[in-house]
């Protein structure tokens, strides 16, 4: 899920962030989604959840312009290390992909 700020204009950063996680979804079979809030932050936050569970930060953009490739190689690197943990089964499978886009 990505979470950003309809108040501020970030299109570009958005761009960047949106393509990276969609393309991380895509890799490991997972849901997107784009949530926007009309509370004014300038950050834009991935979060990663797993059903009913609390989502978990994955990334934050810190109000700056990144490469869609540079983010993707960080959500895939935080996807990687919660794979490891017992309650993401479902990443524990797509654990291989992950090292072979990685």
């Amino acid at each position: 899920m990505v979470y950003t700020s309809t108040a501020v204009p970030h299109r570009k950063r958005l761009q960047s962030v949106r393509t990276a996680t969609e393309n991380t979804a895509k890799l490991l079979k997972l849901g997107f989604e784009v949530v926007k809030f009309r509370k004014s932050f300038s950050q834009i936050y991935v979060y990663y959840e797993n059903g009913g569970d609390e989502p978990i930060p994955i990334y934050c953009d810190e109000g700056k312009t990144s490469d869609a490739g540079e983010i993707c190689a960080t959500l895939k690197n935080m996807m990687f290390v919660l794979s490891f943990h017992p309650a993401n089964s479902a990443l524990r499978q797509a654990r291989k992909g992950l090292i072979a886009f990685s």
